[in-house]
């Protein structure tokens, strides 16, 4: 989708030498150490339309022990308009319009995420995520900022309780990268942790509610906090005996997938059963390190499912869908939701019509593995929670017949069963000839053929 936001370029991508990339702090220093990395040197050209990863074209003189360390990624996340123009091509409009979208809206890039991007496609679907649009502005009457009412679900601060069984903790409005179509959009402006009071109040609301089997844990991204941190909270968690599963919803193996390390694999093998859901969007996200972070979960013990967003320009065509889906299962990841991107503020251009979405499903439902097949769904506004759509396979249904169609549009016939099942005696018992026969015979009753009319049934007789 072509946007006022960044123009198509074809000169080279320059940047001056010595520029230094900086984060905004948050309260524990372990997990994101202070301080400033230079990222320097002068960038390699590479032919324009190429999508290959800009690792070495961007941080070629970063060392592979500080890329693959997520607190370095952390740190170094590109915040400012200045900095992304050093990587990817803006005009003085374009940067003027980009601070304006970031005064209510910031940027945040991971430099691993920031390496997907191709900076010379206007269109490109890993830029659309990740980089802001003046529409965020100029559409940005249309929508809400809670369209899912959570500030009305939530019993204590932090913890949301909508479904009977089931509670969302929002440990933190921080994430690694600040994704465009953000439910928490609203979040962005402040940049806080939930203190361990704050914590203690939502475990104290689990306890006393006996209901709850299930306990989600939510941010911005939970996984930004300290591995000790984490370990501190999931285990009270798990000391809770009626909850029964732990889930985890990050984006960290998109956007961060160096977090993903053996320090934070082996703590939460600790205190399964915990499922992580994810947040893939586009078949480019899945590289080398998003599976290898996949791959270090799913031997932990950690089962990790996808909640794909759909997003104009994005992903929404079945082909664009199908191969993320198929991408997803090579690195042991179930797709599993495919949600209508939400009513928020900012994020109107991403939003696309409701049937796009189910003509992906009709698209896929058939000519595919069931497995690859996500379910799509609205989170319906003003706390409604989740309902599913799909396709109309049922064009007719009587009491005693439904008239359905297939994935091809072929139309078949299908009987419906009684609602009431009317048990006959053994005498009135008709049983198909074969196995089920000769085990009747070995019982003792007697069968008796019932003629050229019946020729394939047996009648069983006391």
């Amino acid at each position: 989708m072509k946007t006022p936001s960044i123009a198509a370029k074809t000169q080279s991508v320059s940047r001056p030498k010595g520029c230094s990339i900086e984060s905004y702090n948050t309260n524990e220093a372990e997990e994101e150490p202070p301080g400033k990395f230079s990222i320097s040197g002068e960038l390699e050209e590479e032919p324009p339309g190429k999508t290959a990863n800009n690792r070495h074209r961007f941080f070629g003189h970063i060392t592979d022990n500080l890329w693959n360390d997520w607190k370095w990624q952390f740190r170094n996340r590109i915040t400012t308009v200045e900095q992304l123009a050093q990587f990817i091509p803006l005009s003085a409009e374009e940067q003027a319009q980009l601070r304006l979208v970031t005064m209510r809206y910031p940027l945040s890039i991971t430099p691993y995420y920031l390496s997907l991007i191709n900076p010379h496609d206007p269109d490109d679907p890993i830029k659309e995520q990740a980089i802001p649009s003046i529409l965020e502005m100029t559409m940005g009457s249309m929508g809400v900022e809670d369209p899912l009412d959570e500030k009305g679900d939530s019993v204590v601060l932090g913890l949301v309780h909508r479904y009977t069984d089931r509670v969302l903790m929002v440990l933190t409005d921080i994430c690694p990268m600040l994704c465009r179509h953000c439910t928490r959009k609203r979040e962005w402006r402040n940049g806080w942790v939930r203190t361990p009071g704050e914590v203690e109040a939502m475990l104290d609301y689990i306890r006393h509610h006996k209901a709850i089997r299930d306990v989600i844990i939510s941010g911005g991204d939970p996984l930004t906090l300290s591995t000790r941190r984490l370990e501190d909270i999931i285990s009270r968690i798990r000391n809770i005996g009626h909850v029964e599963i732990i889930r985890i919803g990050t984006r960290c193996p998109v956007v961060l997938p160096q977090r993903i390390d053996a320090e934070l694999c082996a703590m939460l093998a600790k205190y399964g059963p915990i499922w992580l859901n994810t947040h893939f969007n586009h078949f480019r996200e899945i590289t080398p390190e998003a599976a290898e972070a996949c791959d270090h979960l799913v031997r932990s013990g950690v089962p990790v499912n996808n909640q794909s967003v759909l997003l104009r320009g994005v992903n929404d065509t079945v082909e664009a869908q199908t191969e993320l889906c198929h991408g997803l299962l090579k690195i042991k990841v179930r797709p599993y939701y495919l949600f209508q991107c939400d009513e928020v503020q900012g994020t109107e251009h991403l939003r696309t019509p409701v049937e796009i979405g189910i003509k992906i499903i009709e698209g896929m439902r058939g000519h595919t593995s069931g497995l690859a097949v996500p379910t799509f769904v609205i989170d319906l506004p003003q706390g409604g929670g989740k309902v599913p759509l799909q396709p109309n396979y049922v064009l007719a249904q009587t009491e005693d017949e439904l008239v359905l169609r297939n994935y091809k549009g072929h139309i078949f016939h299908y009987r419906n069963p009684a609602k009431q099942v009317h048990e006959k005696s053994p005498a009135e018992a008709v049983i198909p000839v074969g196995d089920a026969a000769g085990t009747i015979v070995d019982s003792g009753l007697k069968l008796e053929s019932e003629g050229a009319q019946n020729a394939d049934r047996v009648v069983v007789r006391s």
